[in-house]
């Protein structure tokens, strides 16, 4: 489990300095900022030792410049991909409208896998995006989040998930999105200086003290030092890789269809003879959750699920359908704790940065815990997005330590000085009035299935 950005930044960075034969990543959101830069990078540098890398990018929020991202896929090493292209890359304004217009649905579905395989043998999935505030980087904003890291059999059914996305229609090379000529499509070419220029500015940048700091590389060199910890952290045990099919599923036009993933889900829950906690930064139960929390409620199985506060939450739109929810959750018997911004565990898991100045603090970890015994990490969020819209990869791994080391990390998220407990405060007036009358009105929107 790495349960710290940091430890999780520093396991992605040294096996990308290691790798072998390939690369393979895939992500939802990918930015410009430092993280994202120094991850380009690290990639570009991997395909100049010969290193085959190939990426996979959602669309919806990718934000790299266009002639930086052509640049990096004409390298022969290279190979990028965009899932789903009706947003961003190659697309200009009037193309979205129309494609938002002509295809809601299709606008809508996104690929919110977050998956690192290299060399087919070790893999790291789980909640964290390629930004800054995923890796406890950000001044302003960081994410409390969840990563695990997977060898053997797990690693290759997670590689084998990244081919089918790879090859799936729904998945355009990004060279094909900048050659069009005619107004519905960009039309952008770089030719071999600026490609040249684009390379050596990306490694000017990660040579930079101020960008890559040399405490950070040591430590990525020091790596090794720790193997036989790690070794021993190790456990071998069950694994199951449980992932959606590029498109979700064979819905056209509606916004439902459910999944594989929430199948599987749905499925280890039931399981359950004493307790479910979960930790999800989103809380919008789909009328089949509602359904299935109230059978585990009546067969007297204890739910609790750890979310965030309002005061701690970036998605105003997401919390709004949760709060429409929260009074049902109170009267089914399901314990509700919702994160803090000022959390204490801040403290411990960004011990490190002593020049980052406390930010707010939000939760991001996916994570389902069963009866002390089996363990969901991934990227699925319990809303209806991910039930229907979204593509979500993740691990029930069936081992009691594992599972209870988990346990034990959540249930200190919700102690007081982590969450509140809905039951005993208000959590919505430790936040502005600004806010909540600004989640007053989403709460009147009806957003419910694509929240």
């Amino acid at each position: 489990m790495l349960e710290y950005g940091e430890e999780s930044l520093l396991a992605r960075a040294w096996l990308a300095d290691h790798a072998k034969k390939s690369i393979e990543v895939q992500y939802f959101i990918w930015t410009s900022d430092n993280i994202g830069i120094l991850a380009a990078e690290a990639l570009l540098r991997a395909a100049e030792r010969g290193v085959k890398v190939r990426v996979i990018v959602d669309d919806l929020l990718i934000d790299a410049p266009d002639k930086t991202l052509l640049a990096l896929t004409k390298h022969p090493n290279i190979e990028i991909e965009i899932y789903n292209p009706k947003h961003s890359v190659g697309t200009p304004f009037h193309t979205r409208f129309i494609n938002m217009l002509t295809g809601f649905r299709s606008f809508n579905q996104r690929m919110h896998d977050k998956v690192m395989v290299v060399d087919g043998v070790v893999a790291i999935t789980g909640g964290r995006n390629m930004e800054d505030k995923y890796f406890d980087y950000s001044q302003e904003y960081n994410y409390r989040d969840r990563d695990v890291l997977l060898l053997g059999e797990a690693a290759k059914d997670i590689q084998k998930s990244f081919i089918r996305f790879w090859e799936s229609p729904i998945t355009v090379p990004t060279e094909d999105l900048y050659d069009g000529l005619g107004i519905m499509q960009k039309h952008i070419v770089v030719d071999s200086p600026t490609i040249q220029k684009i390379y050596q500015e990306l490694h000017q940048y990660a040579h930079s003290p101020e960008n890559f700091e040399p405490e950070v590389q040591q430590a990525i060199l020091d790596l090794p030092k720790q193997f036989s910890e790690l070794d021993r952290a190790l456990l071998w045990c069950d694994v199951t890789v449980i992932n959606d099919m590029p498109g979700k599923n064979d819905n056209k036009f509606s916004l439902g269809g459910g999944s594989r993933t929430a199948s599987a889900l749905a499925k280890l829950i039931r399981q359950a003879h004493k307790q479910v906690i979960i930790q999800s930064p989103y809380l919008i139960l789909t009328s089949e959750a509602k359904t299935l929390f109230k059978e585990l409620v009546k067969r007297g199985v204890k739910i609790r699920i750890n979310t965030n506060s309002l005061a701690a939450s970036d998605n105003m739109q997401a919390f709004s359908g949760y709060r429409n929810q929260r009074n049902m959750l109170k009267k089914m018997g399901i314990e509700v704790y919702e994160f803090r911004p000022d959390a204490e565990s801040q403290k411990n898991l960004m011990a490190r940065y002593q020049r980052i100045k406390k930010p707010k603090f939000s939760l991001h970890a996916k994570t389902v815990v069963v009866d002390s015994s089996k363990v969901y990490i991934g990227t699925f969020n319990l809303d209806p997005r991910s039930v229907n819209l979204n593509t979500e990869t993740g691990v029930i791994i069936n081992n009691d330590v594992l599972a209870k080391q988990v346990e034990a990390v959540i249930n200190e998220d919700m102690l007081p000085q982590n969450s509140w407990n809905i039951l005993n405060d208000n959590p919505d007036s430790h936040t502005s009035i600004i806010k909540r009358g600004k989640t007053l009105f989403w709460q009147l929107m009806p957003m419910k299935p694509i929240l």
